[in-house]
């Protein structure tokens, strides 16, 4: 029963901090400008914090901070997940942990193998803080650092400085137990979706997913080249669904619940497949397959950037289905 007690209670304060939080809007340049983060980190549920990313691309006025960068404040240690895109951001966001605890950082998670989630280590490691990814992410980095170093400093110029490709120092296949302080963490690969080695940081005592890429929120997904909608569905059914998460804290939106994120996850990846099969069983092509009906989803930002592309890579995979 105290259990219970005390699950209604955190509900009722995230409910509360979800509904007072300003709605996501990629419009906003900086919503912090005294530091290079897009957001102050706020505390979703006692302990664990999350610096909220813009809905936007990575672009010099967010300094690349377009994902979510949140930490756990354990009572042992502090535990980062993402590493951030840049030296200095991943900089900005150890000046806010030090002024929310004493506690020193004791590891970084990265999410996945994108610039924005392991950029970032190049601080880290300088002080000297462990960097655990998944192998498969870690990998990624390995090929494409140099490139998305670039990538980074063409749009952070100044923002850029200090920020050198630098690998996770631990990696894991597909579940990484933590015990630290009053937490256990449960660091997983629950399968193939957004992107290669996307990992979910799990809370099962307080029922919250750092969900990583898995989860998006406020904004349409992209679907990269090696991105399989069908496969990501089925990992999402098969595992993340699982979970049955009370609080989800997205890779990218604001933190919300399962309900919020399977609409703008896997609902739209299921409405995506549905509308490209009719097409191609009607004899469309790929030129005609850009422009089928998103509309019920035009509401989330990056809309405009990412729907057309977002519908021919799944006419190219069901192509031949």
């Amino acid at each position: 029963m105290l259990r219970f007690e005390i699950q209604q209670i955190l509900l009722a304060i995230a409910t509360f901090l979800f509904c007072n939080m300003a709605s996501a809007s990629e419009d906003i340049a900086d919503k912090y400008p005294e530091s290079m983060l897009y957001n102050k980190p706020v505390e979703v549920i006692p302990n664990v914090w999350s610096a909220i990313g813009a809905t936007a691309p990575p672009d010099y006025d967010n300094t690349g901070h377009n994902n979510n960068l949140s930490f756990i404040v354990t009572g042992d240690g502090v535990v980062v997940i993402n590493g951030g895109a840049a030296y200095k951001l991943a900089k900005a966001l150890h000046n806010e942990i030090v002024k929310i605890t004493n506690q020193p950082v004791k590891l970084v998670i990265n999410e996945n193998g994108q610039g924005h989630a392991m950029l970032g280590n190049s601080y880290w490691a300088e002080q000297g803080v462990p960097i655990l990814a998944h192998i498969d992410a870690a990998n990624e980095f390995k090929d494409r650092g140099y490139m998305l170093l670039e990538n980074m400093r063409r749009y952070n110029l100044e923002k850029a400085e200090g920020t050198f490709v630098t690998a996770p120092t631990e990696t894991f296949e597909q579940r990484r137990v933590i015990n630290m302080g009053k937490f256990r963490i449960e660091v997983l690969h629950l399968g193939p979706a957004h992107g290669p080695g996307d990992t979910q940081v799990w809370l099962p005592d307080e029922e919250l997913v750092i969900a990583g890429d898995i989860a998006f929120h406020e904004r349409m997904l992209p679907l990269f080249e090696d991105t399989i909608a069908k496969d990501w569905i089925e990992t999402w059914d098969a595992g993340f669904e699982a979970l049955d998460a009370t609080y989800v804290i997205p890779g990218h939106g604001h933190p919300t619940n399962m309900d919020q994120v399977r609409r703008y996850t896997r609902d739209y990846l299921v409405y995506l497949r549905a509308q490209i099969g009719e097409h191609i069983d009607n004899g469309g092509d790929l030129a005609e397959a850009y422009y089928i009906d998103q509309t019920a989803f035009e509401g989330l930002d990056t809309y405009e950037e990412l729907a057309t592309k977002n519908a021919g890579r799944v006419y190219e995979q069901m192509e031949w289905e």
